[in-house]
C-alpha cells in the first residue's frame, strides 16, 4: 500500500500535460497564476508581482501539490521552522534566520533585537569617526559569510555609498590583492565573518590582511578588525578585542545569515536605515508566507513549479535572468542557497530520495545573456524554466529609453519562448524555427530599493524550504561542502594517497614527492 506522499505524486503524475497555448484558453488564467506581495514604506513604491501564467502550473495541478504539500506537513513543517524547533535533524539545530526578522520564539527574537542594537552601535561609532577616518572595508568570508553581503552591497551601493566595501571570498591571492590595490590601508578596516571563526581560507585571507596592514604603517593592526561570528571566544583568542565582535546565533544558518551580523558590511556601506528596510522587506515576505495557505502562498506556489519541471518534466536545470544590473550577483547568491540546500541524495529519515532534488541554478543578466545563452533556451533540446526579474522603475538617470527597452527585450523573451514561431519568410526554414511552449515566470519589482532586495532574498528562502518539505529532504545542512576541505587538509598535512591522476597532479604542481 502506498503512503499518502507517493498517492499525491502518482496523482500528479497521472495528469495531463498542457501546452500553454491550451492553458492560456481560460481568460482569468493570468490573475489565477498571479500574485503581490507589499509591505508598507514610507514614500515610493511597495511591493513585487510574481506571474506564473506561462509555466504549465494548472488549476488541477495546482490541486494535485496541495494535496502533496498536506501529505508532507507542509503547515506543520512551516510552524516547527517559524516557532523556532529543532528542524535542522542531522545536525540538532534549529532554523532561525527569520528571528532576525523578529518572526520566531520569543527568546530568539529579543536575542537577534539585542545582537542588531549592538550592531547598530557599531555602525553608527564608525560612521561617526570613533575609530578614525574609514573609508574602506575589506569584508573577508566565504560561502554565505560572503555571497550575501556581496549581493547587497552591490545592489545598493549605486545611490548611497557611506563606506566603499571589497568583499573577499576567494583563497587565491589575486583576490585579496585586487582589494588592497583598491584601499587605503590607514583608512582601511577589514571585517572577517566566520561561524567558527576557523575556516581556513577566510582566517588565511585574514592573516594577510593584517600583514598588508602593518607593512603598510598601520601600528595596530589588529584594532582595525571587526569579528562578524558565532563563536566570540575563539575571535577575541585571535587577537579581536570583544567591543568589535559582532556575534549572531548558532541557529543562523551561513547561507541565511545576511540579517545577523553577517549584514555588517551592508548597514556600514549604506547606512543602518537601508539594513532596517531590507529586514523590513523580508518580513513582509515572512508575515506572508506564515499567513498564507495553499496555491495563495507564493513561495509554495513557486516550489510547485520548480517540483513541476524537475520531477514530472525531467528539468535538471532551472535559469534566472535579472533584468537589473544592480541584481548581477543574484544568480550566484541563488546557486548556493538551492544547491547547498537541496542538492542532497537522502531524505531527512536518511533513507534515498525517490526522485530527482534541487535543480543546477544558473542564469546571468539581461540584456547581456540575450546574446549569450538565449539560443539554447529557445531552440536548443534542453527545457529550461526561466525566473525573469525586473524593476519598473529605472536605477540609472539616463534617457528613459535605456531602460524602456530593457524591460521590453525581458518581456518579449517571455512571450518568446511561449508562442514561438518561425522567421523566415515562407515561414518553413527548420533553422529558423522556434518550437515554443518553453515556460517562465517573471518577477516584476516596484522598485530595487533594499526593502525589494531584503523582500525578495527572503522569497526564495521560503521557496527553498518549501522545495526541501515537498521532497522530505533537510534543507539545512550542508556536509557535501566537507569531504574536499577534509582531503585538502590531508594533502597539507601529507597523512594520505590518492589516486594515480591526483598523486600525478599533485607532483606536476610541486606540490607531491
Amino acid at each position: 500500500m502506498s503512503s499518502p506522499v507517493q498517492s499525491a505524486w502518482d496523482n500528479l503524475r497521472a495528469l495531463p500535460n498542457r501546452t500553454l497555448v491550451e492553458l492560456f484558453e481560460d481568460g482569468e488564467r493570468v490573475g489565477k497564476m498571479g500574485g503581490r506581495i507589499e509591505w508598507d514604506a514610507e514614500e515610493g513604491s511597495n511591493g513585487i508581482l510574481f506571474d506564473w501564467s506561462k509555466t504549465h502550473l494548472s488549476d488541477e495541478l495546482l490541486g494535485g501539490f496541495e494535496a502533496l504539500a498536506a501529505a508532507t506537513d507542509f503547515g506543520g513543517k512551516r510552524a516547527a521552522l517559524l516557532t523556532g524547533e529543532k528542524i535542522n535533524v542531522t545536525e540538532g539545530r534549529a532554523v532561525e534566520h527569520t528571528a532576525q526578522r523578529g518572526i520566531g520564539a520569543e527568546p530568539s527574537v529579543e536575542e537577534a533585537m539585542a545582537l542588531h542594537a549592538r550592531m547598530r552601535m557599531l555602525v553608527e561609532a564608525i560612521h561617526q569617526g570613533a575609530l578614525g577616518e574609514v573609508k574602506h572595508l575589506i569584508h573577508i568570508g566565504i560561502g554565505g559569510s560572503a555571497l550575501g553581503p556581496a549581493l547587497a552591497v552591490n545592489a545598493l551601493t549605486r545611490d548611497l555609498e557611506l563606506v566603499d566595501v571589497h568583499v573577499v571570498s576567494n583563497i587565491d591571492g589575486v583576490a585579496l590583492e585586487e582589494a588592497f590595490a583598491a584601499c587605503d590601508p590607514a583608512t582601511t578596516l577589514v571585517a572577517v565573518a566566520s561561524k567558527t571563526f576557523t575556516t581556513i581560507e577566510t582566517m588565511t585571507n585574514a592573516q594577510s590582511a593584517l600583514k598588508w596592514l602593518s607593512d603598510n604603517g598601520v601600528t595596530d593592526p589588529s584594532g582595525r578588525v571587526i569579528a562578524l561570528t558565532a563563536s566570540p571566544e575563539k575571535a577575541v583568542e585571535w587577537g579581536v578585542d570583544e567591543t568589535r565582535i559582532l556575534p549572531f546565533a548558532e541557529s543562523v544558518g551561513g547561507r541565511y545569515s545576511i540579517w545577523s551580523s553577517i549584514g555588517f558590511p551592508v548597514a556600514l556601506a549604506v547606512g543602518w536605515d537601508e539594513f532596517e528596510a531590507m529586514l523590513a522587506g523580508a518580513r513582509a515576505v515572512d508575515v506572508h508566507f506564515s499567513e498564507t495557505e495553499g496555491r495563495h502562498n507564493l513561495p509554495l506556489r513557486a516550489a510547485f513549479a520548480d517540483q513541476y519541471y524537475a520531477r514530472l518534466r525531467g528539468c535538471e536545470t532551472r535559469a534566472v535572468f535579472a533584468y537589473d544590473e544592480r541584481l548581477g550577483l543574484f544568480p550566484d547568491y541563488l546557486q548556493q542557497l538551492e544547491m547547498e540546500s537541496n542538492g542532497k541524495r537522502v531524505t531527512s529519515e536518511g533513507e534515498p530520495v525517490n526522485g530527482p532534488t534541487a535543480p543546477i541554478t544558473w542564469g546571468g543578466v539581461g540584456t547581456d545573456a540575450q546574446h549569450a545563452v538565449f539560443q539554447l533556451l529557445h531552440q536548443g533540446t534542453h527545457l529550461v524554466p526561466v525566473d525573469f526579474i525586473a524593476s519598473i522603475a529605472p536605477g540609472d538617470a539616463l534617457d528613459p529609453a535605456h531602460h524602456q527597452i530593457l524591460l521590453t527585450n525581458c518581456f518579449a523573451q517571455g512571450a518568446a519562448l511561449m508562442a514561438g514561431g518561425n522567421m523566415a519568410a515562407d515561414g518553413k526554414d527548420p533553422a529558423r524555427a522556434f518550437p515554443g511552449d518553453r515556460p517562465s515566470a517573471t518577477m516584476l519589482c516596484d522598485d530595487l530599493d533594499a526593502a525589494t532586495l531584503g523582500a525578495l532574498i527572503a522569497f526564495h528562502e521560503h521557496r527553498t524550504f518549501a522545495n526541501g518539505v515537498l521532497m522530505g529532504i533537510n534543507p539545512f545542512d550542508q556536509f557535501g561542502v566537507e569531504l574536499g576541505k577534509k582531503m585538502a587538509k590531508d594533502i597539507e598535512g601529507g597523512e594520505a594517497s590518492f589516486d594515480p591522476s591526483t598523486t600525478e597532479l599533485l607532483k606536476a604542481a610541486g606540490l607531491g614527492g
